[in-house]
C-alpha cells in the first residue's frame, strides 16, 4: 500500500516523535506495512461440504449441467466448490481470499510471509502451489501481434453468399465458407474467450451486432475482480474479432453469430505465474456458466522471475498449472482451443502451456499459402505427443482493432480463434457429437492427418472433411480397403465410447497373428496402423472393445 507521502522527522516535537515510534512498533508487531504477495493455497479435502454432487444446481448453471448430461459426463467431487468453513479459517488466519478454485480445491489468497506461515500450519491446508508465491506469462505479447497495418485493398466476391473481403483466405482455408453456406454460423453456441482484455469491445462497429442482439452473456475480470473487461489490453479484442466480427467486404468471423462470455485472466503489464491461476479460475467460470468452446490465445513458458520459469521438459501435459486446468476443462465437456505459441524463431522454440494438455487443440500458424509461419512454435510435447494439433492462418490474419479499423496481425493468437469458431460451427452442425468427438474429428480432418509432424501437427482442419468423419460416428470404418504401402491403414469405430480400451489384432489368411495393440481414446476410437511391410494377400482385422467384437476382411495389394 502506498500513501503517496513521505514522513519527515525534522522540526517535529518530542511528543510527535514518540507517537511515530509507537506506530512503527505497532506495525512491527501486527505485520501492518509488510509487503503482501499472492499464494495459491491447496486444501486437503472437501469433507463435510454443504455442497453435493447430487445437487449440481447449487454451483453450476443449468446450461453447464445439460452440457454434461448430453455427453454422459458425471458431476465429480472436484466440481464441488471449496468448503466455506475452510475459507473462513483462512480468513481468520489473516489471509485475504481473492478467489477459490473448485478443480484445484484451492484458494488464491493475499498475505504477508508471516501470515502465510500461519496459514500453512492449519490442518486443512495441504500446501502451496509450487511451494511459493505465484509468479505468470503469456505467449509473449510483444511478439504475438505484429505492428498492424491497415488493410487498404478489398477483394469482393460478387457470387459469394458473404463478401469476406481480405478475410477470404482465412475463412476458406478452413472450409468455414461452406459451413456458413450450409447455415452454420455459431447460432446457439456459447464461446468463452480468455485473454488480457477487450479494449473498446463495446464501442467498435464490427462487434455491434453482439451487443444489439445481447449475445455477450457474461464478462469478468479476474485481475481487477470486476465485471468490466473493455478498458484494458486490446489483445483479446483482436482475437474475439476473428470469431465474431461482422464487417461486410472486410472481415467475417468464423462463428460470427455465436454468443460469448468474455473473461480477462491476463495482466499484459507483467509476466507472473499468478496469471496461470487466473486462467484456471477463468476456465472454471466458463464451465459454470455453460460455455461450449474455450478460445484462449495465452501461453506460459518463461517468467519475469527466471527461477519460476518452465523448461521444455515441463511441457509434458501434467506439470504446468494452466495445463492441468485446461485438461480438466476439456474433461467437463468443453472444447478447449489454445495457442501453441510464437517461439518458433526464438531460443525457447517449443510450445507453451496449456497447449501441451492432451485433450486440448493446440493451434499453430500458417501463411496465406498454407505453409508454416516462421514464428509458429514447434512440438512435440515433452512426452512425445503430436503437438501442435492443428493450424490456421496466423500470418497476415485479418482482425479488428480497438480503433474500429480492420487490420492485419501475426501470431498463433489469431489462428486460435479462427479454429475455435470453426469448432463451434461444426458442433452446431453435428450436435450429436461429444466435445471429445468434435476435437477428434477436427484433428482427423487435418490436411496432413496421415503424416503429422512437429511443425503443424495434423495440419489445417476442414469443415467438409470433418463433417464426413462425423457421419461415420456410430460406424466401423477400416480404410482404404484394398490397401497398399502408399497410404497407411486407418481404423475408426464410432460405436465405442470414450476411454474404452480397444484391442486390435491383425492376422493373415492362415490365422497367424501379424500385429496387435491396445488403444484408448478420449474421443472417437481411431488409430492408424504402423508400416508392417506386408505381402500382398488377404488379412483379417479383429477389434474387441468391451462386449463388442468386429472382424473385417482386408486385401493388401
Amino acid at each position: 500500500m502506498a500513501f503517496g507521502k513521505s514522513i519527515a522527522f525534522k522540526h517535529m516535537g518530542r511528543n510527535k516523535i514518540s507517537y511515530l515510534v509507537g506506530v512503527l512498533l505497532f506495525c512491527q508487531l501486527t505485520g501492518f506495512g509488510q509487503s503482501t504477495r499472492k499464494f495459491l493455497v491447496l486444501l486437503r479435502d472437501k469433507a463435510n461440504s454443504p455442497y453435493s454432487i447430487s445437487r449440481p444446481e447449487q454451483f453450476l448453471s443449468q446450461r453447464s449441467i445439460l452440457r454434461r448430461q448430453k455427453q454422459n459426463i458425471g458431476i465429480l467431487e472436484r466440481d464441488l466448490p471449496v468448503n466455506p468453513a475452510y475459507v473462513s479459517q483462512l480468513q481468520q488466519a489473516g489471509a485475504k481470499v481473492w478467489f477459490t478454485s473448485r478443480w484445484l480445491n484451492a484458494a488464491l489468497v493475499e498475505a504477508t510471509d508471516a501470515t502465510i506461515a500461519s496459514v500453512q500450519s492449519l490442518p486443512i491446508v495441504k500446501g502451496l502451489e509450487f511451494g511459493r508465491s505465484l509468479a505468470n506469462a503469456r505467449v509473449s505479447a510483444a511478439n504475438q501481434v505484429s505492428a498492424p497495418k491497415k488493410v487498404t485493398t478489398i477483394n469482393t466476391l460478387a457470387d459469394a453468399p458473404l463478401e469476406y473481403g481480405n478475410s477470404q483466405t482465412q475463412i476458406t482455408q478452413l472450409g468455414a465458407d461452406i459451413m456458413h453456406q450450409q447455415g452454420y454460423h455459431g447460432e446457439g453456441m456459447l464461446i468463452g474467450v480468455l485473454d488480457a482484455g477487450f479494449l473498446n469491445g463495446d464501442k467498435v462497429s464490427f462487434l455491434k451486432p453482439l451487443f444489439d442482439e445481447k449475445r455477450i452473456l457474461a464478462t469478468y475480470d479476474f485481475i481487477k475482480k470486476e465485471t468490466s473487461v473493455y478498458e484494458d489490453d486490446s489483445h483479446g479484442l483482436s482475437c474475439l474479432s476473428a470469431i465474431a466480427a461482422t464487417a461486410d467486404r472486410q472481415l467475417y468471423g468464423t462463428a460470427y453469430k455465436a454468443s460469448f462470455v468474455l473473461i480477462r485472466t491476463e495482466d499484459a503489464a507483467s509476466e507472473k505465474q499468478i496469471e496461470e491461476a487466473n486462467w484456471v479460475l477463468g476456465a472454471e467460470y466458463a464451465d459454470s456458466v455453460g460455455v461450449d468452446v474455450i478460445s484462449s490465445s495465452l501461453g506460459y513458458t518463461e517468467f519475469d522471475d527466471p527461477s519460476t520459469s518452465y523448461t521444455y521438459q515441463n511441457m509434458d501435459g501434467k506439470t504446468a498449472l494452466s495445463t492441468r486446468g485446461a485438461q480438466i476443462a476439456a474433461e467437463t465437456g468443453m472444447i478447449v482451443v489454445v495457442a501453441a505459441g510464437n517461439e518458433g524463431s526464438n531460443a525457447w522454440r517449443y510450445l507453451s502451456a496449456p497447449s501441451d494438455a492432451a485433450s486440448v487443440l493446440a493451434i499453430g500458424a500458417v501463411t496465406q499459402a498454407g505453409v508454416r509461419a516462421s514464428f509458429s512454435s514447434f512440438g512435440p510435447s515433452a512426452d512425445g505427443r503430436i503437438k501442435p494439433d492443428l493450424a490456421a492462418r496466423g500470418q497476415g490474419t485479418i482482425v479488428g482493432s480497438p480503433g474500429g479499423q480492420i487490420v492485419s496481425g501475426n501470431g498463433t493468437s489469431f489462428a486460435t480463434p479462427l479454429v475455435a469458431g470453426l469448432a463451434a460451427g461444426f458442433w452446431q452442425a453435428h450436435p450429436q457429437l461429444t466435445a471429445a468427438q468434435v476435437t477428434d474429428a477436427l484433428r482427423q480432418s487435418g490436411s496432413q492427418f496421415g503424416n503429422p509432424d512437429a511443425q503443424l501437427g495434423y495440419g489445417i482442419p476442414n469443415f467438409e472433411r470433418a463433417s464426413a468423419l462425423a457421419d461415420a460416428y456410430g460406424q466401423l470404418l477400416v480404410f482404404p480397403n484394398p490397401f497398399s504401402d502408399v497410404q497407411p491403414l486407418g481404423v475408426r469405430w464410432g460405436e465405442i465410447e470414450a476411454n474404452v480400451p480397444l484391442d486390435a489384432t491383425l492376422t493373415n489368411a492362415a490365422g497367424r497373428v501379424i500385429w496387435q495393440n491396445r488403444y484408448t481414446s478420449a474421443g472417437l476410437a481411431a488409430f492408424t496402423l504402423p508400416y508392417l511391410n506386408l505381402s500382398a494377400g488377404m488379412y483379417f482385422m479383429t477389434l474387441v472393445a468391451g462386449d463388442k467384437k468386429r472382424t473385417v476382411k482386408l486385401v493388401k495389394q
